[in-house]
């Protein structure tokens, strides 16, 4: 069974840094499309980057702001989210996505930014 685990959220405020990170228990990690979504309150989820095969997709709201990297050594995956704005505030859930089979979320992580 393939499990997807967040860490690193908390309260920040506006201006501040936070990383996040995702750990996937998986054998075949590296084969994995990997990306970070968000859901704001009464919000739609929505993509706000992505990582495969070394290439980055973000959304135009955090570009410039955020930066997605993995390492497969590690199953892990981070999201570098700088110069935080209110407008960040989401629970922030990483996917992992091979197949539409082996397609996994996890639980979430909330991010707060408030002063």
């Amino acid at each position: 069974q393939v499990q997807v685990a967040e860490s690193g959220g908390g309260l920040v405020q506006p201006g501040g840094s936070l990383r996040l990170s995702c750990t996937v228990t998986t054998n075949i990690f590296d084969v994995y499309n990997m990306g970070w979504y968000r859901q704001g309150l009464g919000k739609s989820r929505e993509m706000v980057a992505r990582i495969s095969s070394g290439t980055t997709t973000y959304a135009d709201s955090v570009k410039g702001r955020f930066s997605i990297s993995r390492d497969n050594a590690k199953n892990t995956v981070y999201l570098q989210m700088n110069n935080l704005k209110p407008e960040d505030t989401a629970v922030y859930y990483c996917n992992a996505y091979y197949t539409d089979v082996l397609d996994f979320w996890g639980q979430g992580t909330q991010v707060t930014v408030s002063s």
